[in-house]
């Protein structure tokens, strides 16, 4: 049902945790399923140097917050506006239909991430 690569990030979360201050803390929130993706980012000299994630959800959620934590990590704030699903879709090797949804919840978390920053 769901690719290796997104089952190894369900398997393995990397990332998964808080960030004290001066970490950004965000959360975003998908209704209709009741998934939550909490945030934290590190900014040194407008890059994220440290990120981590917790998530209550689903499997595929779990997995997107571990993929995006790897792909927030080194990136700028310009990067990271141009941020979009697929990027997570191709980090978990592909999302089913019923489980887009994980894609969306992340970007939900990008936007929140930026407007905190």
């Amino acid at each position: 049902m769901y690719p290796e690569r997104l089952l190894e990030h369900f398997r393995n979360p990397r990332n998964v945790g808080e960030l004290g201050p001066p970490a950004v803390a965000v959360e975003a929130s998908n209704p209709a399923c009741g998934d939550v993706l909490r945030l934290w980012a590190r900014v040194e000299r407008g890059v994220a140097v440290e990120v981590r994630y917790k998530v209550r959800g689903c499997t595929a959620s779990i997995a997107a917050g571990s993929a995006l934590t790897e792909w927030l990590r080194g990136k700028t704030r310009e990067e990271i506006a141009a941020f979009g699903t697929e990027m997570i879709e191709e980090a978990l090797g592909g999302l089913p239909a019923a489980s887009k949804h994980a894609a969306g919840l992340c970007a939900e978390g990008v936007r929140a991430l930026l407007a905190a920053w």
